[in-house]
């Protein structure tokens, strides 16, 4: 998915209120298909809804569809195509054509099931659900489908019947130094489907009223990232240029398997960062992981395009185009 997507939640908050819902997921597209397959939109029995599959073009049958099959309890494979003239309204160049799974929850996806499901994404576990098309079978794959993980791809199997819908951990980003780059970085991330945290233990920079609503954390950069933890689905970025600071936090993220590892810092300043890794015992391997000075070279000038400069190069490594 684009983005992490809080479908799931959603659909079983609904459910467990009494509410008749149902969860329809983009299964398949062709041509230039305004949602990536995996991209869900929950419908409630009263007709209200969050998320989507289309950005606009379709939600609207979509819904008429998903309460007849609420009140049928019966699942619906659905295909619509998105004409020129509608795509261009949602900002693409051209139309395309999706196919869309409607599941209603309890009489077609388990509440059970789908429980299991949302507690694996709180505990950030990947797990692939799986949906025979013609049978109808459905089940929670943990050790499976290694590569879809591995890519965040959701799909078809070469059967033609068996859709897989990969459920990673969301993307987290986890910026050391509550500094003026970090005002800007932050609500870009959550925006791009990031959870961001921010660790400062200078309550100057980490106050609530520079980042309201954000996470903060004011412990020794180290000690907040071994509460906060570090997975393959989380980005570094160290922004203090305070080697006490940064340090032990580059030191954690590079003994783990995050993602992405950011410093901010001229090239002189960073070829001193990198000789006392080495001083650490990080080899030339580990060190390469490092991307300082942070960013792609944009030409930015001042926090904000900064920070666009961060994101751009973070979404470049995750998607392999580094």
């Amino acid at each position: 998915m684009d983005r992490f997507d809080n479908s799931p939640e959603t659909a079983l908050r609904w459910y467990g209120l009494g509410r008749p819902t149902a969860l329809a997921t983009v299964v398949e597209t062709w041509g230039s298909a305004p949602r990536r397959v995996g991209a869900q939109l929950v419908i409630g029995g009263d007709g209200r809804i969050e998320g989507s599959v289309s950005g606009g073009c379709v939600e609207g049958a979509v819904v008429v569809e998903a309460l007849e099959a609420i009140d049928e309890g019966e699942a619906r494979l659905l295909e619509f195509g998105v004409s020129d003239d509608d795509a261009f309204a949602v900002g693409l160049a051209c139309g395309g054509t999706i196919r869309v799974l409607v599941e209603p929850v309890g009489k077609v996806l388990p509440e059970p099931m789908l429980r299991e499901l949302v507690d694996a994404r709180a505990r950030r576990e990947p797990v692939a659900y799986e949906v025979n098309i013609e049978t109808g079978h459905r089940a929670l794959r943990r050790n499976a489908y290694a590569g879809r993980l591995r890519m965040d791809r959701s799909g078809f199997e070469d059967d033609g019947q068996t859709f897989v819908a990969v459920h990673n951990a969301p993307l987290r980003l986890i910026v050391v130094g509550a500094v003026h780059i970090a005002q800007a970085l932050v609500p870009m991330a959550r925006i791009a489907g990031y959870d961001p945290a921010i660790i400062d233990p200078r309550d100057a920079f980490a106050s609530g009223a520079r980042f309201p609503g954000e996470k903060i954390l004011t412990d020794w950069p180290d000690e907040a990232v071994d509460k906060l933890g570090l997975d393959s689905r989380t980005a570094v970025v160290l922004l203090t240029h305070d080697p006490k600071l940064d340090d032990p936090a580059l030191i954690s993220a590079l003994r783990a398997e995050v993602f992405y590892i950011g410093a901010l810092g001229s090239t002189r300043t960073h070829a001193k960062r990198l000789a006392r890794m080495k001083e650490a015992g990080f080899n030339d391997d580990q060190l390469a992981r490092i991307h300082g000075p942070i960013g792609l070279d944009i030409g930015a000038a001042g926090p904000s395009e900064i920070a666009v400069a961060v994101l751009a190069q973070m979404t470049a490594v995750l998607r392999g185009k580094a």
